[in-house]
């Protein structure tokens, strides 16, 4: 449950002090707050005309004009045909191997026997 605020700069006394919730009641049903200055006794008639000391302030930080543009790396397609994308590129916990080359590879290495492997995609992409 959020604390509500309690700090304010009372109209009437100009003093930093703290703002008094006191409940009002009809027999044993609670039916509104008493909103009173704890240093004058100065009641406030409804929550929009007490000032609060620290109140917020709804404008968000940021705005689209400060979010960067879309960084592309590459071209369209122009990093399809390394390894990592091919039909013989495999990968076990130790090492990524080329099982056309029966060779130890990295994923960035090309070949001119590149073959599309249909079945993996790159969410990055």
């Amino acid at each position: 449950m959020e604390m509500s605020v309690v700090e304010i700069i009372c109209k009437n006394c100009g003093i930093d002090t703290l703002l008094n919730r006191e409940a009002i009641y009809d027999g044993f049903t609670k039916i509104g707050e008493k909103l009173i200055c704890s240093s004058c006794g100065f009641e406030y008639p409804s929550e929009d005309e007490v000032p609060f000391k620290n109140k917020k302030v709804e404008s968000p930080i940021f705005t689209e004009a400060d979010l960067s543009s879309k960084i592309k790396v590459f071209n369209e397609g122009e990093n399809k045909c390394i390894c990592r994308y091919c039909a013989s590129y495999t990968v076990n916990p130790f090492t990524q191997f080329c099982s056309l080359r029966n060779k130890e590879i990295q994923a960035t290495d090309t070949c001119d026997q590149f073959e599309e492997n249909k079945e993996k995609t790159d969410p990055i992409l």
